[in-house]
Formats: structure tokens, sequence, C-alpha cells
């Protein structure tokens, strides 16, 4: 398993060690102790799915302290753009945010820590896509940023016109706007 750092700080790509042959193949999805060797300790008590078609944006959400959730994104079938954006007081990063193409056939996953808003579009037809969490789901803790926001200019890698997104999710605050509670962590 391979641990691959981000500019934004807590997040990480996680590559699996994939064996292929004219079977198919195999690979340790989630396996708590290499990622605990590599410094990455979080105990993980939910997993959540979707399916949705092309074209939708899931996002911008987290959850407000001491609810907040670390995630670790997958997709079961077909590709979707994952978005991460810091949203921790004091960041060196706050406000920035980080894209990355997960698919069926790439494996890759991304461990979204607390103090990130996250979403993401779907680029194929369907996709399925599970992500564990360290905390349980909240509603009276849930809270999000627009999607669309201009000052974060996130590039959802769709075709004009074709976003599908909840009104929930249209009618979440700017991010100057939006209440969170997360610092920056002092080291």
């Amino acid at each position: 398993m391979e641990i691959t750092a981000t500019a934004l700080p807590g997040l990480f790509i996680i590559k699996p060690e994939v064996f292929s042959d004219q079977r198919g193949y195999f690979y340790e999805s989630f396996n708590e102790k290499k990622l605990s060797q590599g410094g990455l300790k979080f105990r993980f008590v939910q997993d959540n799915q979707s399916k949705s078609v092309y074209g939708v944006i899931r996002g911008l959400h987290y959850q407000l302290e001491p609810y907040a959730q670390t995630k670790l994104v997958r997709v079961l079938s077909g590709k979707i753009r994952d978005i991460a954006v810091d949203i921790r007081k004091n960041s060196p990063t706050f406000g920035k945010s980080f894209s990355l193409d997960l698919s069926c056939e790439n494996k890759l996953q991304l461990l979204v820590p607390k103090g990130f808003a996250h979403g993401f579009s779907v680029l194929s037809e369907t996709a399925v896509v599970l992500y564990k969490t360290d905390d349980y789901y909240r509603p009276s803790a849930e809270r999000g940023i627009f999607y669309n926001d201009e000052t974060l200019a996130i590039d959802w890698g769709l075709k004009p016109g074709k976003e599908i997104v909840a009104e929930r999710d249209k009618a979440f605050p700017l991010l100057k706007n939006a209440e969170m509670n997360y610092t920056f962590p002092k080291i």
C-alpha cells in the first residue's frame, strides 16, 4: 500500500498493491495496520455507498466538531472527480481545493481528514462510491459549501449544463459565509 501526501496537509492518496493475472485481480482495499504504519491512525465506524449517474455533483459536505468525520473514499464502479476543500481556520491552505479522479480502474483512494469539505462529480455513465467514516452521520451537525463558489474555482470535469445537483446542495452558502469550527492543528 502506497501512501502519498498531497499539497494540502493531512490529505493523502492511497494506492493499493494490486495483484493481477488471467483470472482478474486482487487487492486489499483497507488494512488498518498498514495505514497505521504509514502514520494514518483512524478507527472507521461507518461505511456509506452511493450510486449516481453522469453529471451528479454531491457536496460540498462536512460535519461540525465534535462530530467531524475523516473519510476514506474509493470507487467500486465507474469514475468520479473527488474534491476536498481545506476549511481549517489558520491553515496555510485554507480555502484551497484538491481534486483527484478516482475510478474502479485506477483503484486509488483519497483520505479526507476532519476539517475538509468533501464532494464529488460523476464522470462516467454511472458510478458507485464507497467511503468509510471515523464518526457517525449526525444530521444536526451537517453543513455544506456551495459547490460552484467562484472563489474555490473547482473544475468538476463535467460538460457545461450537464450538472445534476440536489436542491439542498444548491442552497449551501459560499465559503466566506459557511459555518465551520475547525482549527488547523499546531505541531
